[in-house]
This record gives C-alpha cells, sequence and structure tokens, in this order.
C-alpha cells in the first residue's frame, strides 16, 4: 500500500508513539481490505463511548491514549453515553456508573474529541458534503452520511475511527470506492408509507434480507430526512446496510437507475408492513415511552410538542436527543410543553446504550425501528412498537 513520505513518518512514530499505533492499525486494516492507499478525511466520529459498551477494558485503552497525549487532528464528534450528563441522577443511573461514564467523557476531552455524544452529528455542526471522505463509526450515522449525504464513509469500529481521527487519515476501501457504492437488490413497495416509524418498520424488514448489501427503492413517494434516518437507522440494526439509494429522493439514485431493473428484486406490501409492526412488537403495554434513536431533530421535538400541547401523560415519556437540539427547544419553548405534559427531554444518551436493564421498566414504547430490535437483546426489555400517535395514547394511559 502506497504511502506518503509524511503517513511514513506516522508509521514509524516520528510524529509521537500514539500516532504510530494509530497508522499501524490502518495500515494493517488498509492491508486486509486490499486498500491501494491512504485518504484524508474531514471529519471522524468515534463510538464506543457508553460506559455499557465498552466497561473497564475500554476506559483502560482510552485513558492510555489521552495519557501518551493523543490528540485529533480533524474535527471528531462523540457518540452517546451511557446517561445524560447533566441530569443522570434523575434517570436513576448509579453513582458508580456515573463516575466511570465522566471518567470516559473525560479521557475523549483530552484528546480534543468533541463531546457531543450523539449518533445525529449532521444535525449540528459536523454536516459533511457530498462526496467528502470520513471515518464515522455509528451505524445510523454512516448510513445517513453514505446515502442522504452521499459523503464516503466506511462502518468503521471505535478504535479504527479514533485512530482516523487522530491520524486524519484512513484506507481507501470499500464505500469510499465508487465501484463498491453500486446497488445489489431492487426494492419495490406497493405500500404507501405514512410515518416514521412505518420506515423503520420498512427498514427493519429488509436488513435482515440484504444484510451488508446495498438496496435501491423504488415507489417511496413522500419522504423527509426524518424518515430516511428511521429507515437507515433499522436496516443497520437488523442487517448491516451502510448504505442506500432511494429513486428521485438520494442523491446517487440517478446513477443506477438504468440498472435497477436487473437487480434481484425484493417486493413490500402492506401486508409486510403490518408484519414487520407485529415482529418488532412483544408486549402491548409500555411502561416507558422513548423516543428519538436515531437522537430527535428539532422538527420532531417540535411535532411532539405540537401532540403533546395542553395533555398530561400517565407514563413515564422520554426523548433522546443531543444538548445541541435540546438547546433549540428550550428557546422555542417546545421543552416548556413537554415538560408540562409530564415528558423529558434526555440528552447524551438513548434508550440503547444506557443502562435500561438495571431499572424497572417491564415494557419499553418506541417508534424506532432500530431500538425495538436492540432493546429486548442489549436491555432486556419487552417492545411495544408503534408510531408517534400511538405511543402518545399509550402515554395518556388510553
Amino acid at each position: 500500500m502506497y504511502l506518503t513520505n509524511e503517513e511514513e513518518l506516522m508509521l514509524k512514530g516520528r510524529q509521537g508513539a500514539v500516532v504510530g499505533k494509530c497508522m499501524k492499525l490502518l495500515v494493517r486494516l488498509g492491508e486486509i481490505y486490499g486498500a491501494d492507499k491512504m485518504i484524508n478525511i474531514s471529519s471522524s466520529q468515534a463510538s464506543g463511548v457508553s460506559y455499557k459498551s465498552i466497561g473497564d477494558p475500554g476506559l483502560e485503552f482510552l485513558n492510555g491514549f489521552a495519557d501518551e497525549g493523543a490528540k485529533v487532528r480533524v474535527p471528531t464528534f462523540l457518540n452517546p453515553a451511557g446517561m445524560d450528563l447533566e441530569n443522570w441522577k434523575e434517570l436513576g443511573i448509579s453513582e458508580t456508573f456515573a463516575k466511570k461514564q465522566m471518567e470516559i467523557i473525560s479521557a475523549f476531552r483530552k484528546m480534543n474529541v468533541v463531546t457531543t455524544c450523539s449518533c445525529t452529528p449532521y444535525l449540528f455542526g459536523n454536516l459533511p458534503g457530498f462526496g467528502e471522505h470520513l471515518a464515522w463509526s455509528e451505524s445510523s450515522a454512516v448510513s445517513f452520511a453514505n446515502s442522504v449525504i452521499g459523503a464516503r464513509t466506511n462502518r468503521e469500529g471505535g478504535p479504527s475511527a479514533l485512530a482516523a481521527g487522530i491520524t486524519g487519515r484512513t484506507a481507501n476501501y470499500g464505500l469510499h470506492l465508487e465501484e463498491n457504492r453500486k446497488p445489489d437488490f431492487l426494492i419495490n413497495l406497493s405500500v404507501d408509507l405514512k410515518t416514521s416509524s412505518d420506515f423503520g418498520a420498512l427498514g427493519y424488514f429488509i436488513g435482515k434480507i440484504v444484510k451488508n448489501k446495498i438496496p435501491f427503492f423504488e415507489g417511496i413517494k413522500e419522504c423527509n430526512t426524518d424518515n430516511l434516518k428511521f429507515l437507515g437507522a433499522a436496516m443497520a440494526a437488523s442487517g448491516a446496510v451502510a448504505l442506500y439509494h432511494v429513486k428521485d429522493k438520494t442523491p446517487e439514485a440517478k446513477n443506477y437507475e438504468s440498472i435497477a431493473n436487473t437487480l434481484e428484486k425484493i417486493e413490500y406490501s402492506a401486508e409486510d408492513l403490518k408484519k414487520s409492526y407485529e415482529e418488532l412488537t412483544d408486549s402491548s403495554e409500555p411502561d416507558l415511552i422513548v423516543i428519538g434513536c436515531p437522537h430527535a431533530s428539532i422538527s420532531e421535538i417540535e411535532l411532539l410538542a405540537e401532540k403533546l400541547k395542553n395533555k398530561k401523560l400517565e407514563k413515564e415519556f422520554w426523548v433522546c436527543t443531543s444538548k445541541s437540539i435540546k438547546t433549540w427547544a428550550d428557546r422555542m419553548g417546545y421543552t416548556k410543553i413537554i415538560n408540562d405534559a409530564g415528558a423529558k427531554i434526555v440528552c447524551d444518551t438513548c434508550m440503547v446504550v444506557s443502562p435500561l436493564e438495571e431499572t424497572d421498566y417491564k415494557c419499553i414504547g418506541t417508534n424506532s425501528g432500530k431500538a425495538a430490535k436492540y432493546i429486548p437483546g442489549f436491555c432486556k426489555k419487552k417492545v411495544f412498537f408503534g408510531d408517534l400517535n400511538t405511543l402518545i395514547e399509550k402515554g395518556l394511559g388510553k
């Protein structure tokens, strides 16, 4: 694999031992996947943030890098932590967990990683351009960047994304190459999708079938960026889809319209949509309702505020989002409306990476296909999967 003079110096440790370690990791990955060279990246997104996910071994690894003086050289944003960094006590997080979680955040901060603690960096401060090369790691963010924006990133692991941020490089393979971005399946819809949960249900269904391949969707008539966010997140959870194309909706779809009818076809009907909801639900009575997986946008929070105005919830209701989006919600008055209804806006974390398994909740209600897929395994809870209106009705005790 070709390396520039500067990259050779990095590899030999001439820019510091930790830079040398990072470059060795990236070169090794490049060799495994047949990369011809390293490429510059414009940003990185580091995962492996929740103490629930990485434990003491992960904390030790991060502290080691931080103590060696590692610093990222491109904008590097942080994935969700295991708790709201400010209001963790009111969510029932233990002192022991909180202490370890804050040590993880401190290690990232020492490396100049921006502690955004969100899976939606593209909603604030880290919006790449079409064709830009990235090293992102959170599966839904990878899917959104590749598919909706048309940027270029593989689904990095936590260590490789951090290494890319520290070196400003990644290996040139996989979805960085144009020839690897062609679709493998044609998904033909004969049902209209009306809600974000419908898009999540579709994503769950298709991800199971296509695994890590690339689907091309026809028949999606109306959608917004939140809908596409739900679609990609669910496909990444039930399969390992890192890129998809939607005819007339995503930027690269036009490149492949001429070959779409030559692809293996999958039909998705109203019956498949109903089946998807049924497969993602194993209880009809949630005692905690959580939305915001991926993290809620300001549009989603505005919509929720409209629906909750002058209402009183009987059940616990959380809205997961980033601190940045909550600041906007505060200014717009949405937070007050949501709080007055009895719901909470929870920052920095989500229902998947927080230690929900340590709580007394029996069933989690969500409109996220990704969360519905992960919660039984990650959090040991039952799931009710439904659209936002249904979740609000459940929350009101109807």
